[in-house]
């Protein structure tokens, strides 16, 4: 059912937003909604109407709390941003008689991942996952004086710009570094995303000739990609200096050699440098502390921080030397606890593993549903009989465990290797989960006869010699081990 609401975007600026497809199921997937039709370039977080509270503006943590005409509102990180847009139409008339205004040169996205307590956190992670429309960047003066006067021209007599090989290599270098900010490794899609927003924002530069207008550009843009990545490499940006002659010796003498090292597609912080001050010696001395720390109770928060300052040294131990699993955990045992699983996760991709996970299954529920019972036979019994407890009940709980069994039961596998029902007190059935490698417990009070379903791994490879339960399903913590290891 579609919805609209009300976004205020700034004093005095406030606009409709349409959903064809109703409210989204998470706020993630909202904010992406509104960078996408308004053209947001900023970080910012949503507030709404909170009528228990008269109206006042509360954080929006779940769209369940607004519905269809709600009003909610933007409200930016940084405080020194302000709302920016990617401009789909020309300049109006009044603007062509003065030169543009030209703001503070923007910086790349890197702030403390965590909590200000984290200090040593490393001040290059990327904090934003590619975008879903890429900001043009703000050019040189001389370059955007040259692109304004274009502009004119553009707007009075139609007449393209064939741009000279120093304004066009100064306005590739600007993209390039720009393309940096998020990934040094773009793919040809991401490449196609930059030439098209271009042109998009500066219609004078299509390329006569071209079926999209930009075919151009993006082999320009390719070429000096592999430029920058160049410079990057002799000013020893490890991700790229990974890739170097000397390093793929190294690998090749190795039994493990391995390509090229690039990130993959969801990856955002793939190699980051170590934290100012930091170096090799100093973080291994503080994965040393971190594991005395590991065999204390009640030690979460000082966990975390350990965890976020030793990011960059974990990470350079998984790309660079690839351990074997059991190797890595003897020396990581922190890391394979659920709450880090979760952290790294996010560190890694700057996406939310649980949430992501649950609101994309509440979304794709109903879809799923209609798959699951168009299957026939003996399969379909068992899937009729594994979602049967979702008309028992209202709980969005016991709706996902239930469609979690089905999907299984669709790829033809057995939801007990996965998912383990067993009473509290039942010793024999608790020591038998002991012996999975991966799976999801429900636990049953006997009295109140209370379910209480929670995902966690029971125990996560642990050896080498033993496989994970043979569930095809990609579940979230097995996406979440299989990122953390790399």
């Amino acid at each position: 059912m579609a919805a609209t609401l009300r976004v205020i975007l700034g004093v005095d600026n406030s606009s409709k937003l349409m959903l064809p497809s109703g409210i989204p199921g998470s706020v993630d997937i909202l904010k992406e909604e509104i960078q996408r039709q308004f053209g947001l370039t900023e970080d910012f977080r949503l507030q709404y109407r909170d009528v228990e509270f008269d109206n006042e503006y509360m954080n929006l943590t779940t769209t369940g709390d607004i519905e269809d005409k709600s009003t909610i509102k933007v409200i930016y990180t940084n405080l020194n941003s302000a709302p920016s847009t990617v401009p789909t139409t020309a300049p109006t008339a009044a603007s062509r008689e003065t030169l543009p205004q030209f703001d503070a040169p923007s910086f790349p996205d890197t702030d403390i991942l965590s909590s200000s307590d984290s200090s040593a956190s490393c001040s290059s992670l990327r904090l934003r996952k590619w975008p879903l429309n890429f900001p043009i960047p703000k050019f040189s003066f001389d370059v955007e004086f040259q692109l304004h006067r274009a502009q004119q021209e553009y707007e009075n007599n139609g007449i393209l710009l064939d741009p000279s090989p120093k304004l066009k290599s100064d306005i590739l270098d600007m993209l390039a570094s720009e393309i940096a900010k998020y990934k040094v490794y773009p793919s040809s899609g991401d490449i196609d995303d930059v030439a098209k927003a271009l042109i998009q924002k500066y219609p004078f530069l299509k390329e006569t000739g071209s079926v999209t207008g930009c075919e151009g550009w993006k082999v320009s843009l390719k070429y000096k990609m592999a430029n920058y990545r160049t410079t990057l490499r002799n000013i020893g940006c490890p991700e790229v200096a990974i890739n170097t002659l000397q390093h793929k010796r190294e690998r090749e003498m190795s039994p493990r050699r391995n390509n090229v090292k690039k990130p993959r597609k969801a990856e955002v912080n793939f190699l980051p440098q170590y934290p100012a001050g930091e170096t090799k010696k100093s973080l291994e001395e503080e994965r040393q502390a971190l594991l005395i720390e590991v065999k204390k109770t009640n030690n979460d928060q000082i966990i975390k921080t350990k965890m976020d300052k030793t990011f960059a040294h974990r990470r350079r131990e998984v790309i660079e030397e690839m351990p074997f699993i059991a190797e890595f955990k003897s020396r990581w045992p922190a890391l394979f606890k659920v709450p880090e699983i979760n952290a790294e996760f996010t560190r890694i991709t700057t996406v939310p593993l649980l949430s992501t996970f649950m609101s994309s299954l509440d979304q794709y529920s109903d879809q799923l549903m209609k798959i699951l019972r168009k299957k026939g036979g003996e399969t379909a019994r068992r899937i009729t009989a594994a979602l049967s407890a979702i008309s028992q009940s209202s709980r969005i709980e016991v709706k996902r465990e239930c469609i979690l069994k089905a999907v299984i039961i669709y790829l033809n596998e057995n939801p007990e290797n996965l998912i383990k029902e067993y009473m509290a007190f039942n010793v024999m059935e608790a020591e038998e989960l002991k012996r999975m490698d991966l799976g999801v417990y429900k636990g049953r009070r006997s009295l109140q006869m209370k379910e209480h379903s929670l995902m966690t791994p029971l125990k996560m490879l642990a050896s080498l010699s033993r496989d994970a339960p043979s569930c095809r399903i990609f579940t979230m913590w097995r996406a979440g081990v299989h990122f953390c290891l790399g």
